[in-house]
């Protein structure tokens, strides 16, 4: 692991999950920390997971038993010298396998102990089921998704495996780790995507002020302008547009030749009007390819950008410039972010296969009983 990397020196253990942990512990291992994942025994493929996911990269690999006395302390080996850790059961499963917090964190008092759910450790919903979309519903996230009276659109994943689960439990593991090193105490973070989704909103709570209960009262005011959606093309494309600010709005509507159309230029904030005004630049946008619509903005501030699948946005200048994707063996990734200033762009780490470091990490805690360093350090 290159040692000029942000997280470089920072030990991270993670219980096998699927979703938001695996992703937060690959967030973690992008920007330098050395994470070695416990993986479950496996006596043939599972239905949904890969045996190398992208989300595994840059981090070790043990395969363990935790129903074993033996496995369960190989783990407790590990957490001795370890920084942080993740799992993402449901509450209590952790504890019946005898790695709760407070066996953690009595062989490592300093153990940032990280726990993702989607509901949360308590509440009357926590030993629920629940997927993504159940999550940011119930926390009000999915409410402002879709135009007054029209049922909310369906989000990726990213909205609340990712953006609520992952990055939250993120920045909880790297706040508790930088107050353990001052203070010489670990802590339990209880990343739940319902309060992280909820937590989100506070921007658009920002924006759009206080708003009350009801279909008609959407707390996202970039739902269901003209000037906020996307647009098919003759070819089948598509365009996404977004001008909120009047300065920008009044670019586009130059493009677009609309300058002196009133209807546009004094009904930009006009919630009625919206509706005819999307109908209208519908019609103007599916006169022509994406192509032409690619050509007519670029360089401009009009906030029109083209709808790209990843191969695409892989192919376009601006991730030439960048790298932000990159093809290992066929596939796409893209790479780690943030970025720091003075530090080039590192192409995705090597994912290795499950199981592939168990020998070598037992080997070397049975023979130095500490942090197994890897063989690249």
């Amino acid at each position: 692991m290159p040692k000029d990397r942000p997280l470089a020196g920072v030990r991270i253990v993670e219980i096998e999950g699927i979703g938001p942990g695996p992703f937060a512990a690959m967030m973690l291992a992008d920007l330098g920390a050395d994470v070695v994942v416990v993986h479950r025994p496996r006596s043939g493929p599972v239905i949904g997971l890969m045996d190398c996911p992208v989300t595994d990269r840059g981090k070790r690999s043990l395969v363990l038993d935790l129903k074993s006395d033996a496995d369960r302390d190989v783990v407790l080996k590990l957490l001795v010298h370890a920084d942080g850790l993740i799992e993402g059961f449901r509450p209590g499963v952790m504890e019946r396998l005898g790695l709760g917090p407070d066996i953690c964190h009595a062989v490592n008092p300093r153990l940032v102990y990280g726990r993702m759910t989607g509901w949360g450790q308590d509440g009357p919903l926590a030993e629920r089921a629940g997927h993504d979309l159940n999550y940011i519903a119930m926390a009000g996230a999915l409410w402002s998704s879709g135009p007054d009276d029209e049922r909310p659109t369906v989000p990726p994943t990213l909205v609340g495996d990712i953006g609520g689960g992952a990055l939250y439990l993120v920045a909880g593991l790297l706040a508790g780790i930088i107050a353990a090193r001052s203070t010489g105490n670990g802590t339990v973070v209880d990343a739940a995507i319902y309060d992280g989704a909820a937590h989100m909103q506070n921007l658009l709570m920002s924006i759009a002020g206080s708003v009350e209960d009801g279909p008609s009262a959407q707390a996202n005011p970039l739902v269901g302008a003209h000037w906020s959606r996307t647009y098919r093309c003759a070819d089948g494309g598509f365009v996404s547009v977004q001008c909120l600010e009047p300065k920008f709005y009044a670019e586009f509507l130059g493009k677009l030749g609309l300058s002196e159309d009133t209807d546009f230029v004094e009904h930009q904030f006009n919630k009625d009007a919206w509706p005819g005004l999307a109908d209208r630049l519908a019609l103007i946008f599916a006169a022509h390819k994406k192509s032409h619509w690619e050509e007519l903005f670029d360089g401009s501030d009009a906030c029109v950008a083209p709808v790209l699948s990843p191969r695409d946005a892989f192919a376009h200048p601006q991730n030439m410039a960048r790298q932000t994707w990159h093809e290992v063996n066929g596939a796409l990734q893209a790479a780690a972010a943030p970025r720091f200033d003075g530090q080039i762009p590192a192409p995705p780490a090597e994912t290795h296969g499950r199981g592939q470091d168990t020998d070598a990490i037992l080997t070397s805690l049975s023979e130095h009983a500490g942090w197994p360093e890897r063989p690249d350090t």
